[in-house]
């Protein structure tokens, strides 16, 4: 499966990139695949583990956070394994052009 997620701790002040890094950071150590952009982050896996994933990012912003908003889509496709990359891939194709990444 593929989820998006986005936490945004309340109550900090205006800059979060020192919290987010470190969510960063335990998304990189977990070894899933991943994808960072400006709103968000994308990881593939098995729903436990990327729900497990996601408890410990929410946790870590817990703890220096009063409140956090935490987003999360899934895509759950059975049997299409890389969609990380292959979804991409597959517009491209139809566009005959590569995307901005």
């Amino acid at each position: 499966m593929l989820a998006e997620f986005s936490i945004v701790p309340v109550g900090t002040g205006s800059s979060v990139s020192a919290q987010l890094a470190e969510v960063l950071r335990i998304v990189d150590e977990s070894g899933l695949p991943y994808k960072v952009n400006p709103m968000g982050t994308v990881i593939e896996g098995e729903w436990d583990e990327v729900m497990k994933l996601i408890k410990k990012c929410h946790k870590i912003v817990m703890k220096n956070s009063e409140r956090a908003i935490t987003r999360i889509v899934i895509d759950d496709r059975m049997g299409k394994p890389n969609r990380i990359e292959a979804k991409v891939k597959s517009i491209e194709r139809r566009l005959g052009k590569s995307l901005k990444k």
